[in-house]
């Protein structure tokens, strides 16, 4: 039964974490230019103990993944499940030290939750690049190979994106590459969590409807 849940806490808390980023940031007050201002930037000033919990949340969720994807037998051991586990436990550390305002200058716990950003990151799209030629040699997985082969090469461009806005281009626009570059990855993470849900869930709901109609059947025949 506890396998059944895995795939149920890894949508549950993925879509919860998205809904919470996209309210605190659509509906608070006003707030600093999401195009030049990164998330984290947001959350020193702003919405802070929401996309702190929004984070820890999808390093939950992403727990809850690798847990199920493992309990499946999914192809995903090595690299692939090092660097989601890397990726969970960097939103958890990232969640834990917030980043602090601009105008505060730097701080320790800034430059630790930069560092786990960053970490976090670079994870997912080489998680996601090493599992498509898995996936798509399993049965099972092949299905959603060529979704996380785009998804990854999607992420791949915006880690390059990112990687050159924040230092050469002087942070122009990062915000907004940052949160294609979150998009990227998360729908990485949505898609392997749909995918186990399917393949936990189907085959009860499958068991449940024959078992309901031959009952019925049962009862019309009697």
């Amino acid at each position: 039964m506890v396998k059944r849940l895995y795939p149920v806490a890894a949508c549950a808390g993925i879509l919860l974490a998205v809904v919470t980023v996209v309210a605190t940031q659509v509906g608070g007050a006003p707030s600093p230019d999401p195009v030049s201002t990164t998330i984290s930037e947001y959350a020193a000033r702003d919405g802070g103990s929401a996309i702190e919990t929004a984070m820890a949340v999808l390093g939950l969720a992403s727990l809850a993944l690798l847990a199920g994807m493992r309990s499946v037998g999914a192809p995903i051991e090595g690299w692939p499940a090092r660097l989601l586990g890397v990726w969970s436990a960097s939103l958890l550390g990232a969640a834990i030290v917030p980043s602090t305002a601009a105008d505060l200058g730097t701080t320790w716990q800034a430059e630790v939750h930069l560092a786990l950003s960053v970490v976090a990151f670079v994870s997912v799209p080489a998680a996601a690049t090493l599992m498509v030629p898995r996936l798509a040699a399993d049965e099972r997985w092949r299905p959603v190979a060529r979704p996380v082969e785009w998804l990854a090469l999607a992420s791949g461009l915006g880690l390059a994106a990112i990687t050159y806005v924040a230092l050469p281009g002087q942070g122009v626009m990062i915000g907004l590459v940052e949160r294609l570059l979150l998009t990227a990855e998360v729908a990485v993470l949505g898609v392997l969590a749909v995918r186990l849900l399917s393949l936990t869930w189907a085959p009860v709901l499958r068991e449940r409807l024959v078992e309901w109609r031959e009952r019925r059947n049962f009862v019309t025949y009697r």
